[in-house]
């Protein structure tokens, strides 16, 4: 496998790294909560700018993004790592309430690895990740 593709993401939520971007700490503190609890690592980030500051000091193999944030916005964020040849294999799951029709469509088209849109049910959280990292086989 090549360096940007990088190494596949375990299934295994006591293997993930995530880096959960939101500028809610509301919405932070659900993710970081439920996720540890099934033995994730979790670090947050408060906007696009402190996320690209975070990925100089962790490594994390997911990353959550919302895409309404000021400052630096997801979209924006989402273009910077994937401009990025460290950090371009990484997969990123939007978190967003943009929820309108064609929405979920539009933000996959623009290369994420997911779409969970807000409000998300905590007890399908996991395995929706797990859907979204798990790679299609052809």
């Amino acid at each position: 496998m090549d360096k940007m593709q990088g190494k596949p993401v375990s299934r295994d939520v006591k293997d993930w790294v995530i880096l959960a971007v939101d500028d809610s700490p509301d919405n932070l503190y659900v993710l970081q909560a439920a996720l540890r609890h099934f033995g994730a690592r979790v670090f947050t980030a408060s906007d696009g700018a402190e996320g690209l500051k975070k990925l100089a000091e962790i490594q994390p193999n997911i990353i959550l993004l919302d895409l309404a944030m000021p400052s630096v916005n997801g979209w924006q964020m989402f273009e910077s790592v994937r401009g990025n040849p460290e950090t371009a294999h990484i997969p990123i799951i939007a978190v967003t309430a943009y929820a309108m029709s064609g929405d979920r469509e539009r933000v996959l088209r623009a290369g994420f690895n997911g779409y969970i849109s807000k409000p998300y049910d905590i007890g399908k959280l996991v395995e929706q990740i797990q859907t979204a990292i798990t790679p299609v086989s052809p």
